[in-house]
């Protein structure tokens, strides 16, 4: 006799895209995931930045030294999401604030490029690219963080 199918809810038979990148279906840890991702990115951008700030100035077409400070920023800024995203439970008012420096270096890159640097082709099409890639570590955040903050018994 065929073995009778357990019933199953809806939330375990299918993954939220959310559930799939971050490989968890765990609010907590979407959210440490997704935090620990932007730490690593933006920490090895900065230190990119630092350590070749002369030539990748020259390729993306921008000036070596706000290249060096913004490496130098960026590296500090990496490390300590690093830190948030290795809480067990991250901060909410640090978390928001990792997204509102996401946001907020999203809109100042768009800006930047459209009013004040002078790019090359290949900086032309960097510049809008990590934008909306902090945007997208912004999204995925923002999206985490409220799902921990609708599981019962949990506050966010």
């Amino acid at each position: 006799m065929p073995a009778m199918p357990t019933p199953t809810s809806s939330a375990t038979t299918s993954a939220s895209p959310l559930a799939v990148l971050a490989r968890s279906s765990e609010p907590a840890t979407m959210l440490r995931r997704f935090l620990a991702l932007d730490a690593v990115v933006t920490t090895a951008n900065g230190l990119a930045y630092v350590a070749a700030s002369g030539p990748i100035g020259r390729l993306l077409g921008v000036d070596a030294g706000l290249l060096l400070a913004l490496g130098v920023f960026l590296a500090v800024f990496g490390a300590a999401v690093g830190v948030i995203a290795g809480r067990g439970r991250p901060p909410v008012l640090a978390v928001r604030a990792v997204i509102e420096a996401n946001l907020l270096w999203t809109a100042l890159s768009l800006i930047a490029l459209a009013v004040w640097l002078s790019p090359t082709t290949a900086g032309a099409v960097w510049v809008p690219l990590q934008a909306l890639t902090v945007a997208g570590f912004a999204g995925l955040q923002y999206a985490a963080l409220r799902m921990l903050s609708a599981v019962p018994g949990l506050r966010a």
